[in-house]
């Protein structure tokens, strides 16, 4: 017997040609999520009834002198006479410095990615932003060319939480009016100070100023013939956001080659050695362009952050025993699927992609994904 469909997904009439006729497979998906999507506020109010609960076995158990159930050292009598005992104070995170320093994602590609590739992208952005929203030296990230496809997902889906972010901006235009536009933000009075690996730069108006001058476009890619060797202050470096699985080879040097436009590949090459042929995600590059700010180590940087299933060691045996000991610091995709740790190191899981998503906005977790010209590749 044919099985019936629900009358909220009933296919269109033959009469209609404007939606395609959808099969029984898509049509048992699209009630799944519209079923999903329907339960979204039961599902938060189960998971504050949860949090609720865990408080007032927490609250209980401190009124019943439990041991270790607070981290007070005072007495279980003092709650029984309604005293107001005060935990320990958590220690504070440490306090960010803005540096000079501008991280354009061009997002312009919505046309050239599917949608499940566009997701990744998302997760990519959410990540680039969390990673640079905890590092001890912060740059003026930007998100260029936000819309289509990208930013009615950011709206929709995920709830427009991406406008309580701090620290980061999504505009409209282009990599190229975002460039100039970066180039005020970073000579204003809140542009940031020279502090870390441009600590030693002289710090006279005039030097400053001639510093300002100084400072360079670049659109980084792979195929860029050029190899960057440093970060320089008042600089703006732009990063493709792509995720194409290798379908458009070339398409960010050809994009930054039109506008005229400065490229440059990460030195990745020449301070490690790799078993194959890779490249880097988005969120790698930012991520390493962070680790290198606070280090100013172009090697330790790629350690920490290329993951360690891609088998790549520094070219200088000095720095460890060929680099087997330094590959520790390195992190691996496979370890960031569904059980991820959140911010303060809990452990999050998610159950379906809608959910990893929302999650992902909200305590930085994500699914890192391949992106070909963000990246850096060895030739």
């Amino acid at each position: 017997m044919r099985d019936q469909i629900p009358m909220d997904v009933q296919p269109p009439s033959s009469g209609d040609a404007v939606f395609p006729q959808l099969s029984k497979t898509q049509l048992k998906k699209l009630k799944r999520d519209q079923e999903w999507e329907a339960n979204r506020a039961k599902r938060k109010a189960k998971r504050k009834e949860k949090i609720q609960e865990k408080k007032s076995r927490k609250r209980a158990a401190r009124e019943e002198g439990v041991p270790g159930a607070s981290n007070s050292s005072k007495p279980a009598a003092a709650y029984a006479e309604g005293q107001e005992i005060r935990s320990e104070a958590k220690p504070r995170h440490p306090r960010f410095i803005q540096l000079p320093i501008t991280l354009v994602l061009d997002c312009g590609f919505d046309d050239l990615m599917h949608d499940q590739e566009r997701k990744s992208l998302g997760s990519q952005i959410t990540r680039s932003y969390s990673d640079n929203h905890r590092a001890p030296y912060q740059t003026h990230l930007t998100i260029s060319s936000f819309g289509g496809h990208l930013k009615r997902r950011f709206d929709g889906l995920l709830e427009g939480q991406y406008l309580a972010w701090k620290g980061v901006r999504f505009l409209e235009e282009d990599f190229v009016k975002a460039a100039e536009q970066a180039n005020e933000w970073m000579n204003s009075h809140q542009g940031g100070k020279l502090a870390g690996v441009f600590a030693d730069e002289k710090t006279s108006s005039q030097s400053i100023e001639e510093l300002a001058n100084a400072g360079e476009v670049v659109y980084l890619s792979s195929d860029s013939p050029h190899t960057l060797t440093e970060l320089r202050p008042y600089s703006t470096y732009i990063i493709g956001g792509l995720v194409d699985r290798n379908r458009h080879k070339g398409v960010c040097y050809k994009r930054a080659m039109d506008r005229g436009m400065k490229t440059a590949k990460l030195p990745i090459g020449d301070y490690m050695q790799m078993t194959s042929r890779f490249v880097l995600a988005t969120n790698h590059v930012v991520e390493i362009m962070l680790r290198w700010l606070e280090l100013g180590d172009w090697g330790e940087a790629f350690l920490r952050v290329v993951p360690k299933r891609k088998g790549g060691v520094l070219r200088d045996a000095d720095r460890g025993t060929n680099g087997e000991s330094s590959r520790d610091y390195v992190e691996d995709d496979d370890e960031l699927g569904d059980n991820t740790t959140d911010r303060m190191g809990n452990p999050v899981s998610g159950r379906r992609e809608e959910d990893k998503d929302e999650e992902t906005l909200k305590q930085g977790t994500f699914r890192e994904r391949k992106c070909p010209d963000a990246a850096t590749e060895m030739p």
